[in-house]
């Protein structure tokens, strides 16, 4: 390396020392931008490592790397940009969890590169916790995207792009799962296979989330920031607290325009939002023939649910379906239904419109009583027995059914728990022949 190089490392790492010391990042803004943009990314962390062996710890550094994290935002935001979107919009929440997930992984790199050289106990625990950490960007930034948002896209006939982000996803998921497991499981193996393990791992996934990092910023935002109208993102925007966020907590964003859910949008994609594209979305539309989905939710004689439309003869097939006896008791105290198909305890129509006290031996009929009564009052919610049965588990529950507050009756589940309660560890493939 040149004396130039040299002395840029020196005044690099100079400027950490004096944040160290307690001056104001603000300060040295300019100056850290200025010695950073001319050092290879490749450098930083080699800096990093000579200021761990100089005493500064490596959960210190992280707190000093967001000014070079900035800057290699700046390299992989691209065409995009937040700066003309509303804080609480949600292109703008995942434009942010992106900056957090950027220094989670460069963290994770860094103490990748750091353990290679020190193999310590000390660095494989922060290691421990920044990917317990990265393990929730699964579970919320890539979670709202599948579920939220990418529905959209694929209504327009847009599918390639969803597949490929989600295949990737997952791998960022299971590469996470396999280091967190490698980090908290004794797999007696030598030490220094071990740590090559980890350090490899390590490596690999700090490298997926960034690569995730630019494919959204480069190609999947701006894509959103075309093709989504404002009813759109404000569908999406109610529904995001259901499933969470990754180190941000967005303000509430005010939106005039309906909520627009994707069975409910115009499909079609105008000639100049295409041109308009990034360049690689335009090269994987080139030349095919968008086939926007164009199924119709909302069919003749549905019935409107707070999650969706079904027709009566679905609601009757689905209750036949489920693998447990519903029984539904109004307000008043009388049967108003019960489930067809599978049961465990024989129902008849007679019973239908007759007072639930009757259904019951008169010796549990205080029992019976005393749940209504706690329900109706807003005491409980809920009741459960369990019963043997013919040498089979039966479970037996009461759920007080309610609309905003209001009691509308009681839902008993009687359920054949006999093989739930034998199953042990995971099954996640099909296993059919």
């Amino acid at each position: 390396m040149n004396a130039n190089s040299e002395d840029k490392k020196e005044v690099l790492k100079n400027l950490l020392r004096q944040i160290h010391d307690g001056k104001d990042v603000a300060e040295l803004k300019e100056q850290f931008k200025d010695v950073l943009a001319s050092i290879s990314p490749l450098e930083i962390p080699l800096i990093e490592q000579e200021l761990v062996k100089e005493g500064i710890s490596t959960r210190e550094i992280a707190k000093m790397c967001d000014i070079h994290v900035e800057l290699f935002r700046e390299s992989v935001e691209g065409a995009f940009s937040a700066d003309d979107i509303p804080k609480g919009h949600p292109l703008h929440t995942l434009y942010l969890e992106n900056r957090e997930i950027v220094k989670d992984a460069e963290m994770l790199g860094l103490l990748a590169n750091t353990l290679e050289k020190e193999m310590k106990d000390e660095i494989l625990e922060e290691m421990e916790t920044v990917v317990s950490e990265l393990l929730k960007v699964g579970y919320t930034h890539y979670n709202r995207e599948e579920m939220l948002i990418f529905p959209y896209i694929e209504r327009r006939g847009i599918t390639a792009i969803p597949n490929v982000l989600w295949f990737k996803h997952d791998e960022i998921r299971a590469g996470l799962r396999v280091l967190h497991k490698l980090l908290t499981t004794d797999s007696g193996e030598r030490w220094e296979d071990y740590i090559r393990r980890v350090v490899e791992k390590a490596k690999d996934v700090s490298s997926a989330l960034l690569d995730m990092v630019f494919r959204e910023n480069n190609i999947f935002y701006p894509t959103l920031k075309i093709l989504l109208s404002e009813g759109e993102w404000r569908a999406i925007r109610e529904q995001e607290e259901l499933i969470g966020y990754y180190k941000v907590s967005p303000p509430k964003w005010e939106s005039s325009a309906e909520p627009l859910y994707p069975y409910q949008i115009e499909t079609s994609i105008s000639a100049e939002q295409l041109i308009n594209l990034p360049q690689e979305v335009q090269n994987l539309l080139k030349g095919q023939l968008l086939k926007p989905d164009e199924y119709e939710v909302v069919r003749e004689g549905d019935l409107r649910l707070d999650e969706g439309y079904v027709s009566q003869r679905e609601i009757n097939a689905i209750f036949k379906a489920l693998p447990f006896d519903i029984t539904f008791v109004d307000k008043h105290d009388r049967v108003r239904f019960y489930s067809g198909g599978h049961r465990i305890f024989a129902r008849t129509p007679s019973i239908i419109g007759r007072k639930v006290h009757f259904c019951h031996p008169p010796r549990s009929v205080h029992i019976v009583d005393k749940i209504l009564k706690a329900f109706r009052n807003g005491e409980r919610n809920f009741a459960e027995f369990w019963i043997n049965l013919g040498g089979r588990m039966i479970h037996i529950r009461y759920f007080a059914v309610k609309d905003e507050g209001e009691y509308l009756g009681t839902l008993e589940v009687v359920q054949d728990v006999t093989e739930i309660r034998r199953l042990e560890g995971e099954k996640r493939l099909l296993g059919w022949k």
